[in-house]
Order: C-alpha cells, then sequence, then structure tokens
C-alpha cells in the first residue's frame, strides 16, 4: 500500500521515491519510541550492532506479537551508481556475478525504519544502570535462562572445555541479546545492511559507519553463497544482526562455528551452533580461562572516592589493582588474595542512576572482553549479573532435584505403610523388597529408579 513520500530528498525513479509500508511482526514493544531515541550510534567491532535495552519484552510493556509497520523503497538501489561500484568491487575480489549481483540489488528495499532507528537523538539520554539492569536481571528472563541452560547442558559443557568460556557467561551473553531465540528480529538483512551501507543518516561518523555496513552487506553476500543460502531470505535486527546470539555478518564469517557436528552454521535455528560461536568469539578475543569478570569495591567512602576517580571510562584494564590498594581502596571480594592479586590490571566501571549513587565495580580482562561483543559497561554487567543470577538459581534446582530424588518415599502406594511395602496388604515388607516394590525404599532401586541430577558447571 503506498502510504506517502518520504520526506528526505532523494535521487531517484519516480516509482523507487513512493514510500511502502510492510508489516514485520513487532519484536519490540510500545515502549519503543522513546528507547529509539537514544539508538545506536555506533557498530561495535564485535558481534552486535544494536543495544539490546532497546528491545521491551513481555512484561516490560511489551507489545510482543503484534506488527509494526516497517517503512521501505521498493527499488531504490537499482541502478545507483554507488551500489554498481560495490558490485563491481564483488565481482573483482570475490568472484561474483556481476549480473546476478545487479538482479538481486533491483530487489533490494531501503529501509527508512532502520534509518530511523539507528538515528542518534538530539541530546544524549540520562544513563540509569538501575532501569537498564531492570530489564535484564529479571524473573523471566532468568527462568529463560535455566530452562535455556537444562535443555543444551551437553553442548555449554563442550563450550567451557574447548573455548574455557564458562556456561554462565554464555547463557548471560544470550539471555541478553535475544532471550535465548525468542526476538531475534524480522528485518530483512539484504535491506537493513544496504540502507545503512549507502544511505546512513548524516552524523558525524557516516563515512566510517557506511563502511562498517558496506564490509558486513559483502560478508553477507559471502556467507550466503557459500553456505548456498538466499540473502533475500535472511531475517536479522534493523542493524543487519542475525539469530540467537546476534551476529553481525562479519561476526559470522570470522567467529561463527558449527557446534553440532554437521558442519552447517545456523545461528537463527540451532541453539548449540549459537552457544559455540559466542564461546568462540569470546575465546579469540582473549577470554581468560578460570579468571574472574569483576571484583566488587567496599562502600565506605574512601574507596568509593577512589573509584569515583579512577573511573574514566577506558575498557580496557589499564590499572594496577597494586595503584588502587595503594591508594587506600577495600575490595570486597570473598576469597580474594589482594596481595597475591596486586600486578592484575583493571579498570573502573561505572553504573551511574539518576535517582541513586554511582555503582562501581572493577572490571578485569574477562569483562573487557565481554565489551567486544557490545562495547557498553551496562552491557557488560548486565551479561555477567543475568548469569551469575541463572546459575544461583540452577543450583538451587539441581540441589532441590538430588533432594527429591534420595528421599524416601512414605505413605505412598509402594513405600512404607503402602500398598505393598511395610504393614501393606501382602506382605510384612513388601513383595519384591524391603518397603518397596523392588527395592529399598522405592520402586526399583536403593531410594527409587532415579539418581541425583548432575549440578551445572561452576566457574
Amino acid at each position: 500500500m503506498i502510504a506517502s513520500r518520504l520526506s528526505r530528498p532523494f535521487v531517484v525513479s519516480p516509482l523507487s521515491a513512493l514510500l511502502f509500508r510492510r508489516f514485520v511482526p513487532a519484536w519490540r514493544g510500545s515502549a519503543a519510541a522513546a528507547a529509539i531515541a537514544a539508538a545506536v550510534s555506533f557498530l561495535p567491532a564485535g558481534a552486535y550492532a544494536q543495544d539490546p535495552a532497546q528491545q521491551t519484552f513481555p512484561g516490560q510493556s511489551s507489545t510482543a506479537g503484534q506488527t509494526f509497520e516497517e517503512e521501505i523503497v521498493p527499488q531504490r538501489y537499482a541502478n545507483n551508481p554507488d551500489v554498481d561500484a560495490f558490485i563491481n568491487d564483488m565481482v573483482a575480489r570475490y568472484d561474483f556475478d556481476a549480473d546476478a549481483l545487479h538482479h538481486l540489488f533491483d530487489q533490494v528495499s531501503y529501509s527508512a525504519t532502520a534509518v530511523k532507528l539507528v538515528t542518534p537523538a538530539p541530546a544524549p539520554g540520562v544513563k540509569n544502570w538501575q532501569v537498564y539492569r531492570s530489564r535484564f536481571i529479571e524473573p523471566i528472563r532468568i527462568n529463560a535462562g535455566v530452562k535455556f541452560w537444562r535443555d543444551n547442558r551437553d553442548a555449554l559443557d563442550r563450550a567451557a572445555a574447548q573455548y574455557g568460556v564458562p556456561p554462565e557467561v554464555i547463557v548471560g551473553i544470550i539471555g541478553v541479546e535475544t532471550i535465548y531465540g525468542k526476538y531475534m528480529g524480522n528485518f530483512r538483512v539484504l535491506d537493513a545492511l544496504t540502507t545503512l551501507a549507502f544511505d546512513y543518516p548524516p552524523t558525524p561518523n557516516q563515512a566510517e559507519r557506511e563502511q562498517t555496513f558496506r564490509r558486513n552487506l559483502a560478508d553477507l553476500l559471502i556467507w550466503t553463497r557459500d553456505s548456498g543460502l538466499d540473502p533475500t531470505t535472511v531475517q536479522g535486527s534493523y542493524a543487519g544482526a542475525i539469530g540467537i546470539p546476534q551476529f553481525m555478518p562479519s561476526s559470522i564469517v570470522e567467529y561463527a562455528v558449527s557446534f553440532d557436528g554437521n558442519k552447517t552454521i545456523d545461528l537463527r535455528n540451532n541453539p548449540a551452533d549459537a552457544i559455540g560461536s559466542v564461546a568462540n568469539y569470546l575465546n579469540k578475543n582473549g577470554w581468560q580461562s578460570g579468571r574472574p569478570v569483576v571484583w566488587h569495591i567496599a562502600v565506605d567512602a574512601g574507596s568509593i572516592g577512589i573509584a569515583q576517580a579512577a573511573a574514566d571510562g577506558q575498557p580496557e584494564p589499564h590499572w594496577t589493582l597494586d595503584q588502587l590498594l595503594t591508594a587506600g581502596m577495600l575490595v570486597n571480594q570473598p576469597g580474594l588474595d589482594p596481595n597475591a592479586e596486586r600486578p592484575t590490571p583493571v579498570t573502573v566501571v561505572d553504573l551511574p542512576s539518576p535517582a541513586a549513587p554511582t555503582q562501581y565495580v572493577l572490571g578485569l580482562k574477562n569483562f573487557y572482553v565481554i565489551t567486544r561483543y557490545n562495547r557498553s559497561f551496562f552491557y557488560a554487567e548486565a551479561v555477567y549479573e543475568l548469569g551469575e543470577a541463572v546459575k544461583t538459581k540452577m543450583a538451587a534446582l539441581d540441589a532441590a532435584d538430588a533432594a527429591r530424588a534420595n528421599r524416601p518415599i512414605t505413605d505412598g502406594a509402594n513405600g512404607t505403610n503402602g500398598t505393598n511395602g511395610t504393614n501393606g496388604s501382602n506382605s510384612v515388607n513388601g513383595v519384591n523388597g524391603v518397603n518397596g516394590v523392588n527395592g529399598v525404599n522405592g520402586v526399583n532401586g536403593v531410594n527409587g529408579n532415579s539418581t541425583p541430577a548432575v549440578g551445572g558447571r561452576s566457574n
């Protein structure tokens, strides 16, 4: 349906100047308008291309399940000189067929919606850690994380063994990104990347951003060609991030792995591939196996004052713990030997909220590695805290399962005082064994026919 004409001038044919709307299943809620005002102004070097906090989900003022209108301009890139130059480069460098690429880009639409979503707000929003945290460290996501961990325990344990990345960190990233594959985006990635590669909105870093998106567009074409995929069918976020872990195409080419043994990478439908790819990404970006992500700072006035002075926004660890301890900072981290860790480099992570005192933690190398996935202190701390929350609940549930498996059955059909057990109707001690059908206190063996559940990894 023709809706209106674009207000921004383009040198295009009359047909492609018409603005169309197509309906896309919503993966943001009614609160999106406010979030869009703080849309992404840069693309991380890592996997993700947008801030997950821009999304809203069930239980958080969401309209998930409804649809919104994506504004598009069909055939915007047919006979476009910049696109023609890009095609010529793809032919020369990667042996693509020129006619096939021209035919492909004749089908590409300009996404006005993607442009709106990446356009920075006129005035930066106020950072609010408490609000950001509440979007991710909450029951829906924690419970979904427990289910994901239990459903994919083998793949998570294999990833930890092969790449050195603990399950809770992988679970934290995938939970923050897409709630374990529930919200992966329904934009046509070819449209989104082409739009942002050739029509990125005017910003101070426009040229840099367009080059980054052109590189991802090229990698999308290379990846889909080599994988036998139709690039017009690939769906993802408005910035081109794909699948359960929201990898950009360049990250798929460099870091994605087939982790289930079938030699085919499927990040949208295969949790094992997503798990292995996230672990490989972190490993290749310097993850230190067995090392912490953060240390907590004491909340006395002196320690907070030192943290405030040292919090310079640099994500890479550049202070030594010795420098901070010598200045008088106290670290509140059970099990930490401060003297042994004095040479350890850290960064002081500040987590401000307008209506509360700023929180501070010390980020180690592994915290920095998480920021390579998304360049945000808020993001990395949310990943860490979500993973720890899921890990804690997993341990509690596994312990409860183990306790139930070991608990004697009393007053049941086949146990003590039951039909066939002690004082039962058929014999003094039961038909087939002491207090039970086939064994002590249980149906088929000691304490029942199941064994205590195996707990999750704790790294």
